[in-house]
């Protein structure tokens, strides 16, 4: 099994931690993993993405033209990626700021409206919401992984955030919906 990602949205939005999140909590299922992030030097408000490769063998090069898995926190990123996704593949938003809804036919479509919620509560938890959605797409991760990378991934000083960070995945869990189907 291998799953190749890309997670894109603006700087600030948790993308790349999301991506370590996911490559911590592989590690700990023993498998092999790739997470390579870019983003510009803005520290806020730039461009981020992250490519992460997780797979039951070697991964022989962190550079990918098309992906398994979309997950597009931005209309820039939309524009960008979605033409990404291989065939059959998955692309996971959220709507807000997004102009331009997804077109593809050939992949499946989901939404998770993750920034509403966040903006309920806290809206540090933005991007956990979005995990959240993903775990239920590629369920192939224990989330008791996924919070151990969680773990791994925050500062010591931050994990009495911990909780509220399970939450937001549960609430993802239960928020994600298909919105295009391969036909």
């Amino acid at each position: 099994m291998t799953e190749e990602i890309i997670i894109a949205g603006f700087g600030g939005q948790g993308v790349l931690s999301m991506g370590k999140i996911l490559a911590y909590s592989s590690i700990m299922q023993g498998m092999e993993v790739s997470w390579m992030p870019s983003y510009g030097p803005e520290m806020r408000g730039g461009t981020a993405n992250v490519t992460v490769i997780l797979s039951d063998s070697p991964v022989s090069s962190p550079i990918l033209n098309q992906y398994d898995t979309a997950i597009i926190l931005n209309q820039q990123s939309m524009d960008r990626f979605e033409p990404t996704v291989k065939s059959g593949g998955v692309l996971l938003y959220d709507s807000n700021g997004i102009t331009r809804r997804p077109q593809r036919k050939d992949i499946r479509i989901f939404c998770v409206e993750a920034a509403a919620e966040a903006s309920k509560t806290d809206p540090r938890i933005f991007n956990m919401i979005v995990l959240g959605g993903y775990l239920t797409i590629r369920p192939f991760l224990k989330i008791d992984n996924v919070i151990e990378g969680l773990r791994k991934s925050l500062p010591e000083r931050h994990h009495q955030l911990i909780p509220l960070n399970r939450q937001a995945i549960s609430a993802g869990m239960k928020l994600v919906k298909e919105t295009g189907l391969i036909p």
